[in-house]
């Protein structure tokens, strides 16, 4: 539980929405970590929970940013689409994440879910008066801005540094990493990006994610459980790699 979270207890008096804002993953690793529970029922008045089925965009690129985001449950990837008709992969979120947050008049990238989800819609000029209402929540904001830099600075590196299996081993610790901070145990976690999506994020060819991927699993690294799980068998050796420290096993 996040340390600020003591308030969870008077959240009785919310009703059905104290539930939901209890599970959403906002609450522990998102926008609305250190709100009380008079903050939450304020946001939750404020904003508006929308389903997604797998594969929905929940925005696209040029629409109007009237709206900001909080991925409550799932898992989505952020995309641009390039002028001469390429896409890219340029991220990927998860539950307590923020989508959307731009000064822009449009979004300059789009969303989609990768499975099914629910996001809380809110709109641009209400966050900003929740805000100045509780400063609380506009320092959450920053601190999450300046992760999300350190998060691309990291990626930058790896992108210009690292070698092809580097990344990938460096994409699936994060993967990992991101859902147990919201408290999946494992030992299998959700792996729903296709090897497409992964290499559009990594720079790398679908091949080339194949081969690494085929690579760490003869080598007793990881092991895959269907189309969407995988299991981290040898987190040291991974992680390792994935920190940079050694270059492509033969």
């Amino acid at each position: 539980m996040h340390p600020l979270d003591a308030a969870r207890a008077l959240m009785d008096g919310l009703g059905a929405d104290a539930n939901v804002c209890a599970k959403c993953g906002s609450r522990s690793m998102g926008l609305c970590a250190p709100l009380d529970a008079a903050a939450l029922d304020d946001m939750s008045g404020e904003s508006e929970r929308i389903d997604f089925e797998q594969r929905d965009a929940i925005f696209r690129q040029g629409d109007s940013a009237r709206h900001v985001y909080t991925l409550t449950e799932g898992m989505a990837r952020l995309t641009r689409v390039l002028p001469d008709g390429r896409q890219a992969v340029i991220g990927f979120r998860f539950a307590g994440d923020i989508l959307g947050f731009t000064p822009e008049e449009e979004h300059a990238f789009g969303a989609e879910m990768l499975t099914r989800g629910t996001v809380c819609r809110l709109d641009r000029r209400r966050l900003e008066k929740m805000f100045r209402r509780y400063p609380v929540m506009e320092r959450r904001f920053l601190d999450l801005c300046v992760k999300e830099l350190s998060t691309s600075q990291d990626h930058i590196l790896a992108l210009g540094r690292f070698s092809a299996e580097e990344r990938v081993a460096a994409f699936l610790v994060s993967l990992v990493e991101a859902q147990q901070r919201r408290g999946q145990a494992g030992p299998v976690f959700d792996l729903p990006a296709t090897r497409a999506d992964i290499g559009e994020f990594l720079g790398l060819t679908l091949e080339t994610v194949s081969r690494a991927v085929s690579a760490f699993r003869k080598r007793g690294w990881i092991r895959l459980h269907g189309h969407s799980g995988i299991e981290l068998t040898d987190r040291e050796a991974l992680g390792s790699l994935a920190a940079g420290e050694g270059a492509d096993a033969a």
